[in-house]
C-alpha cells in the first residue's frame, strides 16, 4: 500500500444512521411516504434493505426520522440566522430556508408530512412539528400576520420545488414571473440547488 491507500474507515451506526436519513429525505421528498420503499431508501444510502430495517424497524419509523431530522434542521437554520444582524429578521430566516434547498428533499418531506394529517402515527408529529414552527416565529416577535405570510411563502416555494417548476424558468414566461418575484435576490442560487424532472431524487 502506497500512503493514500488507507484503508476506509467503517461507518458507525450513528454515522451510518444520519446516511440513510439523508438519503430518506431524498426519496422521500421526491416519491413520497407512500410511493417510497425502505429498498429505495437502501439504494440511495448504499446499504441493504435488510440494514435499513434494522436501524429503523419500518417504513413509518424511517419516514417519521426523517421529517423530525428536516424540523431539526429548519429549525437550527432559522435559530443561526435569527442571530446575525445584517438584515430584516424575515430576510434573514427567508434566506436559512432557501438555503436548506442544499439537503435535498427536506422542504418536499415536510410537505408529505403535512398532507398525512389523518395517519395515527404520521400526523400528530407534522402537527407538532408544524405548531413548533409557528411557536418559534412568534417568539422572535413575529405578530400573528408576518407569521402567516411567512408560512404562506414558505408553502408555496415547497410547492414550486415540488413541481420541479425550475426547469420552466425561461420556458414558460408565466413560471419565470413566478421566480421572479417570488426570489428577486435569492433566483439565481434557487435554480441552482432545485431538482429537475429528469432527477430520480
Amino acid at each position: 500500500m502506497t500512503p493514500t491507500d488507507e484503508p476506509e474507515r467503517r461507518l458507525s451506526s450513528d454515522e451510518r444512521r444520519s446516511q440513510i436519513i439523508v438519503a430518506a429525505l431524498a426519496v422521500f421528498g421526491a416519491k413520497g411516504y407512500v410511493g417510497a420503499t425502505t429498498d429505495d431508501v437502501a439504494r440511495a444510502a448504499s446499504v441493504s434493505q435488510p440494514y435499513v430495517v434494522r436501524l429503523f424497524g419500518s417504513k413509518e419509523n424511517l419516514f417519521v426520522a426523517a421529517c423530525t431530522a428536516a424540523l431539526d434542521q429548519l429549525l437550527a437554520g432559522f435559530r443561526a440566522a435569527a442571530e446575525v444582524t445584517n438584515d430584516t429578521l424575515e430576510h434573514r430566516l427567508g434566506r436559512a430556508y432557501i438555503d436548506l434547498l442544499e439537503v435535498r428533499g427536506l422542504h418536499q418531506t415536510l410537505t408529505h408530512a403535512f398532507l398525512l394529517g389523518a395517519h395515527p402515527v404520521i400526523g400528530p408529529v407534522a402537527r407538532d412539528g408544524f405548531a413548533q414552527v409557528w411557536e418559534y416565529l412568534r417568539s422572535l416577535g413575529f405578530t400573528a400576520e408576518q407569521a402567516q405570510g411567512f408560512l404562506a411563502h414558505g408553502m408555496l416555494i415547497n410547492t414550486m420545488i415540488g413541481m420541479r417548476l425550475a426547469d420552466d424558468y425561461d420556458v414558460d414566461s408565466r413560471v419565470t414571473e413566478l421566480f421572479d418575484a417570488c426570489f428577486p435576490a435569492d433566483k439565481a442560487r434557487v435554480l441552482g440547488l432545485a431538482p429537475r424532472v429528469d432527477e430520480a431524487w
